[in-house]
């Protein structure tokens, strides 16, 4: 076990591995104010491939007391956690709020949405559904051959890497969705935390530290690191005590860690969030009757947060005539009346500028806002094209992280669908419609179900309910598995897997599959769901 944490509201600049503060000696960050390039204190180094050694191996140490923990203790430790992220208050928010540019209004909700997701899985494990429990009972008589009994239940993967996220240093980051469900499965957690929130990821590491010891965790259920993806990220995909990936970053990241995952002797699962453009689909019934209204709400999703949502709407696809026409005026008049706010960092400013200086050259512009001299600004951008310049560029199609969009000009209805079916993977797809519009929209329902993870109808995709019933993701490349989500109680199937117990004596069957049912779980027993 660990020791207590003093003090889960300071900052030392150190790595947290299984409970011990550790000083790396690599490389010196620190978080960076984007709203004034300030450099903010204190400095944290990098660590080594041995803190890599480390982590891991306490991790592996952890995980067969962690996994055997009851489901209750379990979800009273994820509690703690939430009751200490709210807890630090002011302080967390400020931090938070000074690293990534982001209103502390914003963050303040991050707070409560990632306290929420701790919770949510607190309650997925007192529920006991996530057991997957099914029995087959015995049928010695059976003819011609005899049924042995079959039962079946899921175990934990075994430890997880965890890459942070530059755009929500904490619903996304060292507690987010990716933490809070592998610890719900019963996986120790591993965590790389983003350079761009040091700061931020060790407040939240101390938060989880004095959990651990708190709940009389293992030490090893918890490290935090701090170092490069491509050396320090890879070390740790590539550890051979790790079993499984969780990722919200960029393509370009999360293939690499795909790859080196599975050039591994025993290659591992990487669940990747990656590139998304999220299309909006405006069907002539709505653009008649509302254009000019959808296209005001239009510009509000997409500067929302600058832009630097993974859901961001960086796409619109209509049929061309005045209701699009009435779209792109009121469009362009939100942009001219929006103010350019802070990215995230330096580096996605920078690429959000040759973004949108890419769009600008390959297609027209309909509206900019004005510039500014403010560091790192994201001055919001649209542009337009047709159907076919669209369909044969491909810097047309790439993703521009920001508050950029292009809007796609078809001739009929047709033009849409085939546009659609072109497209890549996505997180994402709107469709606004009226009712005069409902047999074109079923009709590009079956495209859409086949190409993104959420469909939503009538609103705007940024804002993503942490929920049973949520998807966030979808076929590649917004992910790098179509089958699993990030956000929502279904997250925790990714860090779980299904094993059968063929005659196992009753003495040594797990409760969960076990006669007289102890743990009180729905069960399918003989395919029907019952809880006897």
């Amino acid at each position: 076990m660990t020791a207590t944490v003093d003090r889960i509201d300071a900052l030392t600049g150190q790595m947290i591995i299984a409970g011990r503060f550790v000083t790396g000696t690599g490389d010196i960050v620190r978080g960076l104010d984007p709203s004034t390039d300030t450099a903010l204190e204190p400095g944290y180094a990098h660590g080594s491939d041995d803190d890599v050694e480390a982590a891991c191996a306490a991790a592996a140490a952890a995980f067969d007391a962690y996994r055997s923990t009851p489901s209750e203790v379990r979800a009273a430790f994820l509690e703690l956690i939430a009751e200490n992220l709210e807890g630090l208050g002011e302080t967390l928010i400020n931090r938070a709020s000074a690293e990534s540019g982001l209103p502390k209004g914003r963050i303040t909700g991050e707070v409560g949405r990632t306290a929420g997701q701790l919770r949510l899985f607190a309650g997925v494990l007192r529920d006991g559904g996530w057991n997957g429990a099914r029995i087959d009972p015995a049928q010695p008589d059976r003819a011609p051959l005899p049924r042995a009994d079959i039962r079946q239940r899921k175990v934990p993967l075994g430890p997880v890497a965890v890459f942070g996220a530059s755009n929500f240093p904490l619903a996304f980051s060292v507690a987010g969705g990716d933490t809070a469900s592998a610890l719900a499965a019963g996986c120790p957690v591993v965590v790389k935390a983003h350079d761009a929130h040091p700061g931020t990821s060790e407040l939240v590491g101390r938060a989880i530290t004095d959990a651990i010891s708190r709940s009389g965790m293992p030490a090893g259920t918890f490290s935090l690191l701090y170092g490069s993806g491509q050396g320090l990220g890879t070390r740790l995909v590539t550890d051979p005590r790790i079993k499984a990936v969780g990722f919200t970053g960029s393509r370009s990241g999360g293939t690499a860690l795909v790859a080196a995952a599975a050039s591994r002797p025993e290659p591992i699962p990487v669940y990747a969030e990656m590139s998304s453009i999220n299309p909006v689909f405006l069907l002539e019934g709505a653009l008649s009757t509302r254009g000019a209204e959808l296209g005001k709400a239009f510009i509000g999703s997409l500067t929302l947060g600058s832009g630097q949502f993974c859901t961001n709407p960086g796409l619109v696809i209509a049929v061309d005539g005045p209701g699009l026409d009435a779209f792109v005026e009121a469009a362009g008049a939100a942009v001219a009346a929006s103010s350019p706010t802070p990215m995230l960092t330096p580096n996605i400013a920078n690429s959000y500028a040759d973004g949108v200086q890419a769009l600008s050259n390959a297609s027209k512009v309909e509206a900019r806002a004005a510039a500014t001299d403010a560091p790192n600004a994201c001055a919001a951008a649209v542009f337009s094209t047709d159907a076919e310049l669209f369909l044969a560029s491909e810097v047309l199609q790439q993703e521009v992280f920001g508050s950029a969009s292009l809007i796609v000009r078809c001739v009929d209805a047709r033009q849409v669908r085939h546009v659609a079916s072109a497209l890549e993977g996505q997180l994402t797809a709107t469709v606004h419609a009226d009712d005069s519009d409902l047999d074109e929209a079923g009709r590009l329902l079956k495209v859409l179900e086949l190409k993104v993870g959420r469909i939503l109808f009538d609103g705007w995709p940024t804002g993503v309910e942490v929920g049973h019933a949520m998807v966030h993701g979808g076929p590649y490349p917004s992910t790098s598995d179509s089958r699993s989500t990030s956000v929502g109680s279904l997250a925790i199937e990714r860090f779980l897997r299904p094993v059968a117990y063929q005659d196992v004596p009753p003495a040594l069957l797990p409760s969960a599959i076990a006669d007289g049912n102890p743990d009180h779980l729905w069960r399918r027993i003989d395919g029907q769901l019952t809880q006897d």
